[in-house]
């Protein structure tokens, strides 16, 4: 497939700015493989194309406070979004300006609570820093700010703390919401588990790669970041169980696709646990290996996450379903409405 074959266009309008007044009254179309039929819904009536004796996949990742402005020794400001720890106490970040974060500057918080030295630098704005005062978790809560995507046109507000978080979200490590998972309430999942629904969890900690658009003609060229991923003993298990009984497994979101595949990889293609650093990166064709059903959001042209939705969906029906879903008024991106294919 050429990567303009999923292009589309979208009113700048339709992209979410703010999330639905209730995490499951956002839309949902729900997209059948058999047939082709669209069916538009709420998230709320998810359970109407769930069965029992399915398993509901979801990714425990907690989204890191991970935005903090420091300033240079001359006095400039510089955005840091901080991915992750490194070895020896190091850290990994994305720096905006790029120029005003070489090597060897150190940035401050107001009054120098907390100090990080350059130690590396890569391209596209990567750096490796150290902490030469202070502690860098503790600064995050006490100033950073909630990483909202670039397309949402607006500084991130208190109530952003909760809402671009999944209520299920336990081990921090994300930059980025796994946002399929943002619609779920604890109320729909005591649901979903009272009608015979077995909710499990994976983790995977959502890095910037996973949204960094693909430039390749040949969409089969890109590479992706690492990411650190689990799925335990027990979820692969359930899982498996699932399948024996006639189940489903549904993954809510791509992330959680790309964790349970990874683990796949480690298993000659067998549904397994595993942890460790993927690349996963999934274009058509594709033949998935432990996943039957798929909840995602919306997702931006050329990018990995549309990609592996089109391999799940097939290309056609993908086109079709997001042509309905602009005609009849769906929100799309990280705070928008969501798809189902079943």
């Amino acid at each position: 497939m050429r990567l303009e074959d999923l292009d589309y266009e979208l009113p700048p309008d339709r992209i979410a700015q703010h999330p639905a007044a209730q995490r499951d009254q956002a839309r949902l179309l729900v997209v059948d493989r058999s047939d082709g039929a669209l069916h538009d819904a709420r998230v709320a009536e998810i359970g109407r194309w769930l069965r029992p004796g399915d398993a509901l996949a979801l990714n425990e990742t907690r989204v890191r406070p991970a935005r903090l402005r420091l300033r240079r020794a001359s006095g400039g400001q510089v955005e840091l979004l901080v991915v992750r720890p490194d070895a020896g106490g190091t850290w990994r970040v994305l720096a905006r300006p790029a120029k005003k974060a070489p090597l060897g500057e150190r940035l401050a918080d107001a009054g120098d609570a907390l100090v990080l030295e350059v130690v590396e630098a890569g391209d596209r704005g990567e750096r490796l820093v150290r902490v030469a005062a202070g502690d860098l978790g503790e600064a995050l809560e006490r100033e950073g700010e909630v990483p909202l995507p670039p397309y949402i046109h607006r500084a991130p507000e208190a109530a952003d703390r909760e809402r671009y978080q999944t209520v299920f979200a336990r081990v921090e490590g994300a930059v980025a919401a796994p946002t399929a998972g943002l619609h779920f309430t604890p109320a729909l999942l005591a649901a979903l588990a009272a009608a015979g629904v077995e909710v499990v969890r994976v983790l995977l900690h959502v890095g910037p790669g996973t949204f960094r658009p693909v430039t390749e003609g040949d969409p089969r060229r890109h590479r992706m970041d690492e990411e650190y991923f689990e799925v335990p003993d027990a979820t692969a298990a359930a899982l498996d169980a699932a399948r024996a009984r006639g189940g489903r497994v549904v993954a809510v979101g791509t992330t959680t696709v790309r964790a349970l595949e990874s683990a796949c990889d480690l298993h000659d293609g067998a549904l397994g646990p595993g942890s460790g650093w993927t690349r996963k990166y999934i274009v058509p064709p594709y033949e998935f290996r432990a996943v039957d059903a798929l909840l995602t959001n919306f997702h931006l042209p050329r990018t990995t996450l549309l990609l592996l939705v089109a391999a799940f969906a097939g290309e056609d029906l993908l086109r079709r379903a997001y042509a309905h879903a602009i005609a009849a008024g769906y929100r799309f991106y990280s705070y928008g409405d969501a798809m189902l294919v079943v």
